[in-house]
């Protein structure tokens, strides 16, 4: 059962989350029966949980974010989790962000990031060292700047687009055996199909297209005064040679850009807002042109 409670208390049993479409489907789930509810109180219940990778770090932050947003008071049941859970939990920073716990610490993860206010400096600079600078993934100096460029145009884009009221929620992870790095945005705001339907003025398009309108260069919905589109050429070649991907989710809409397939597809579940999830390999192999 996902959740159980009374009207005052709702019990939300998180699962074993990790990144594929499935648990993708899970999480949103859970932002479902959050919209859904009128109990003040949510318990964040992890005792069906495994595992859980930096997409649900970020998610769940956000997510109790949005209940203290709504006057609730979100609470996680810290003892309901298994040890190697609430270990990560500490070096990312996410029990420090949500309880009185001492920081993270350096370990394999990204650390969770909640940006309440636009900073697309402090961004850059978060990017810049932790998730380009720990020497997990080679790539020039001059082009890891135009990279983190593009990455903090994302968050811009969350901002100015996605009009979020709680802001943004960042997380990532390294994982050795996988020799994969994962950093997950997202943030909880009127989402891409919703945008683009507006400024086309076609309350019907479907989200498949509007997420391949987004994702084109040149196009944005800021207007002339801004022309220029959400930039993802230089991330796409970089996650394409890094034998990576761009997965993305907002609304019932879904992008993915590998190196074999740029594909987007209306889908069967539905998130308000917007989920970006990049995953590169990591290589000794500098990578230095596009």
């Amino acid at each position: 059962m996902l959740a159980t409670g009374t009207p005052m208390k709702l019990h939300l049993k998180v699962p074993t989350l990790n990144d594929s479409p499935k648990d993708f489907e899970q999480m949103f789930e859970l932002w479902r029966v959050v919209q859904h509810c009128e109990s003040p109180v949510v318990i964040f219940d992890f005792s069906d949980c495994c595992f859980l990778r930096q997409n649900a770090v970020a998610f769940l932050g956000g997510l109790a974010r949005l209940i203290e947003a709504r006057d609730g008071f979100p609470h996680f049941a810290w003892q309901t989790m298994q040890d190697d859970i609430r270990m990560n939990l500490s070096q990312n920073g996410f029990t420090t962000a949500f309880s009185q716990a001492t920081g993270g610490w350096q370990g394999n993860s990204i650390p969770y990031r909640e940006d309440a206010e636009h900073d697309i400096i402090g961004i850059a600079s978060f990017l810049d060292e932790h998730w380009l600078g720990r020497d997990w993934v080679s790539v020039d100096s001059s082009l890891k700047d135009e990279i983190v460029s593009t990455m903090a145009e994302l968050y811009d884009n969350a901002f100015t687009h996605g009009l979020s009221s709680i802001g943004v929620f960042t997380c990532g992870q390294r994982f050795p055996a996988l020799n994969a790095l994962k950093l997950t945005i997202i943030d909880f705001g009127v989402g891409i199909p919703a945008n683009v339907r507006c400024y086309l003025d076609q309350p019907c398009l479907p989200a498949q297209s509007t997420m391949e309108w987004a994702f084109t260069a040149g196009n944005t919905t800021r207007g002339e005064e801004c022309p220029a589109g959400i930039g993802l050429d230089t991330l796409k070649a970089f996650v394409k040679e890094k034998q990576g991907k761009i997965e993305i989710y907002s609304h019932d809409g879904y992008a993915i850009i590998d190196r074999n397939q740029e594909r987007y597809a209306t889908i069967g579940t539905f998130f308000e807002g917007t989920l970006i999830n990049i995953t590169v390999k990591c290589d000794p192999v500098s990578y230095t042109c596009l």
